[in-house]
């Protein structure tokens, strides 16, 4: 059963964790082991290269580190062959290897995508001896709704991979809700709940992100007690992986959801109705000054220690998008919910997120602030902001949210990045304490994440064209002029875009619910193009003329889908203002021969997304299903996981909340058949209209799409067809580009690295 320990088996694994938790989960300005000796073990670092890079793990040495108070390190040393990598932690040793993959091996370990096929069989020397230290302290990643976004049905070889990949871009701090259903579950029977009545209250596993925020509850499910045992028993899994790694599990915390009919079974427990979220009845809040508060939050940890183990960090965020306090104090209860914390986990910090007016400065002012750190979602969107004034000094990471809901679409606010960060942590009384990689859907834009990461391995400001030159000549395991002038274009388009509105770049309107003034797909992306869509299409053009031998590589094959992938979705908003034009021109055959191109676009572009793995829906359900073990169970999870990614939740949330497309994401299957759907059947009534003289006929797209949500029909696992020729094809659909100049880019000089 995707190789999971019985559930039984976690009482005894629940003893080996509480020894390891102390020493491997410690704050990364700690250590647990007196100086002198090595802190860890580097058998999970040896383990995790061996996953990663299986013919060549035997030409590293891996060796441990004591943790200086100054921080983390790594160094890199060696000849050929024999490559010492030393550092003060796995994960942080694996942030060395790929140092030297990077930077002497010149290849790529992407998220998603690799060159690794490109190393020769005997690994280079390095040039000299490199060290590298942590410029911050916290390395933090994954947002709340990661597992919503991303896959809540991941099994544990998809986490596996996706914590390598985090411990091999530095990350020292990763966000684990898999399984706080079970803990929710087992603490509430102790109130007087039914196993039955919280079944149905918790929501189906991709939906439970924004229950465990208060926003919502119930939708997806009823999930079943086998279900709850499963999560709980991956999220053991997990956690103690990131712990073996040195990486910290940061698990939730206790902060007051409760369900429905709390107060009446619990008399001295009163609840604040937090009203609706987007068209959602949100959770009651139960008052922390309560007298039953603390009992409640200590049967949560004490649950949580039993299926998970200690952690040294736990996040919550009161009164989340709209929450409302009440009659109860802001600051009194932000006291009551840090000493509930502390007296169960002593020392631990509080995690909040920094988004919109979040966190407050009444909870920020009523606790000990060296207890928290607040990862910011905005810091590389607006303009003027002063987060040691916003936030009293209180200790934060520098943070970006470059997606929201999965969307597949390419860019970041990449420049904001380089300059900003590092002269946001060296002024004089900077609370900068660390970096948040906070995309809402992780496995996409992997340009993005590794130049975020690496910010926090650089003691000074990152040069970024510089850097893009050098990730053109690693991306595809060697350099090629082509490739070159195609990042150099990406860098300048889609991932040169400015702050002050967006931190992420606009979505497809071949994913928007079809009107002919649609500006955007999900209701708060950007309403227009964030850049020059030029830079993308010539991007494409050089990428399809890269050498031969770079174009095995399957860094490459993914670029040219996701490439072609881009500039055909922003051809869908030149296109429909041309559509609209001909409708209300009353021009039939002008509307009919725009509308066949936009068809034909649709159908071009889910051939060429069926090119890749990583753009199809039939793994996405194959998953969900995979986890039932009923037909009924089956069927559940499966429109748990369409219903993610296309009308959200119900007609409520849907529609008048606004929800809808906002998880939009161009992947072949959900292009063919949801949203190619949904624009023959819109465009056809316009013609329809156009011919009968009549106003077009009213669709019920609730309904249309709701009914998407229950079908059955499976899709393709596995790819099919040639990406290049694919590409290529949308590149000859597309109309020229507007003239524009390509800045010629050299090969970045030497072994000469950041």
């Amino acid at each position: 059963m995707r190789g999971l320990r019985p559930w039984a088996a976690l009482c005894a694994a629940t003893v080996l964790a509480l020894l390891t938790t102390a020493l491997s989960s410690a704050s990364p300005s700690s250590s647990a082991f007196p100086p002198g000796r090595p802190a860890f073990s580097t058998g999970p670092a040896e383990a995790a290269l061996a996953r990663l890079l299986p013919r060549h793990v035997s030409q590293f040495s891996l060796v441990a580190a004591d943790r200086p108070a100054s921080g983390d390190y790594f160094t890199v040393s060696g000849r050929a062959g024999r490559v010492r990598v030393q550092g003060t932690s796995p994960a942080v040793i694996l942030s060395g290897v790929n140092w030297y993959l990077k930077y002497t091996a010149e290849v790529d370990i992407g998220w998603p995508g690799r060159s690794t096929a490109r190393l020769p069989r005997t690994l280079p020397a390095p040039a000299g001896s490199v060290r590298k230290d942590a410029s911050v302290p916290h390395r933090f990643a994954l947002n709340d709704t990661d597992d919503g976004y991303s896959g809540a049905y991941r099994d544990w070889d998809a986490y596996e991979k996706q914590i390598d990949l985090l411990a091999l871009h530095g990350v020292n701090e990763v966000f684990v809700q898999m399984g706080a259903d079970a803990v929710y579950y087992e603490t509430l029977k102790e109130f007087g709940y039914s196993g039955d009545e919280l079944r149905s209250w918790i929501p189906g596993p991709a939906h439970q992100p924004w229950w465990l925020m208060q926003n919502m509850s119930g939708f997806g499910g009823p999930v079943s007690e086998r279900l709850l045992k499963e999560r709980a028993e991956l999220g053991r899994r997990i956690a103690d992986r990131l712990r073996q790694l040195g990486m910290t599990p940061v698990l939730p915390g206790y902060y007051g959801t409760v369900p429905p009919g709390f107060t009446e079974r619990n008399p001295t427990g009163p609840v604040v109705p937090q009203g609706d979220w987007v068209g959602f009845r949100r959770p009651d809040w139960l008052d922390p000054r309560s007298e039953v508060f603390p009992r409640v939050a200590a049967s949560f940890y004490r649950h949580q220690r039993r299926l998970f183990g200690d952690s040294t960090m736990y996040k919550m965020d009161l009164l989340h998008e709209g929450g409302r306090p009440g009659d109860v104090p802001v600051g009194d209860a932000a006291r009551a919910v840090m000493n509930a914390l502390q007296t169960a986990r002593p020392g631990a910090v509080w995690t909040l997120i920094g988004w919109q007016n979040n966190p407050s400065t009444q909870i920020i002012d009523a606790v000990d602030k060296s207890r928290l750190l607040i990862v910011d979602g905005l810091s590389d969107r607006y303009d003027g902001l002063d987060r040691e004034a916003t936030w009293h000094g209180a200790p934060y990471a520098f943070g970006t949210i470059p997606n929201f809901g999965g969307h597949t679409t390419i860019g970041a606010n990449t420049a904001v990045w380089a300059e900003r960060f590092d002269r946001w942590r060296t002024e004089p009384g900077s609370s900068l304490a660390g970096i948040a990689y906070l995309p809402e859907g992780t496995g996409g834009n992997p340009v993005a994440y590794e130049l975020f990461t690496e910010l926090a391995w650089q003691s000074d400001p990152l040069d970024q064209r510089a850097w893009f030159a050098q990730y053109a000549e690693r991306r595809y395991g060697g350099y090629d002029p082509h490739a070159a002038r195609a990042w150099e274009l990406l860098r300048a388009g889609p991932y040169s875009t400015p702050s002050g509105t967006w931190s992420e770049s606009q979505d497809s309107l071949f994913t928007a619910r079809p009107r002919l003034t649609a500006t955007n797909a999900a209701s708060w992306s950007p309403g227009a193009m964030r850049y020059d869509p030029s830079t993308v299409h010539r991007a494409l053009a050089e990428l399809l003329k890269v050498a031969p031998a770079l174009r095995t590589t399957d860094a490459y094959r993914f670029d040219l889908v996701d490439v072609a992938r881009q500039a055909l979705a922003n051809r869908s908003r030149t296109l429909l203002p041309q559509i609209k034009a001909a409708y209300d021109a009353g021009d039939l055959g002008r509307f009919r021969e725009r509308a066949a191109e936009w068809k034909s676009d649709l159908a071009l572009l889910d051939r060429l997304l069926a090119t890749d793995p990583r753009f199809l829906l039939g793994p996405w359900l194959e998953d969900a299903k995979s986890w039932g073990r009923t037909e009924a169970e089956r069927a559940t999870a499966e429109f748990d996981a369409r219903s993610i990614l296309t009308t959200w939740g119900h007609r409520s949330g849907s529609d008048a909340g606004g929800l809808r497309d906002y998880a939009n994401r161009e992947w072949s299957g959900l292009v063919s058949d949801f949203y190619a759907m949904r624009w023959t059947t819109y465009l056809d009534s316009l013609d329809t209209a156009l011919v009968t003289g009549r106003p077009p006929v009213a669709i019920d797209w609730f309904a249309l799409e709701n009914a998407w949500n229950h079908e059955r029909d499976p899709y393709p696992v596995r790819a099919s067809g040639d990406p290049v020729a694919m590409a290529t094809a949308v590149l000859r659909a597309l109309p020229a580009p507007a003239d524009g100049a390509v800045h010629p880019v050299g090969r970045p000089a030497g072994p000469g690295r950041p």
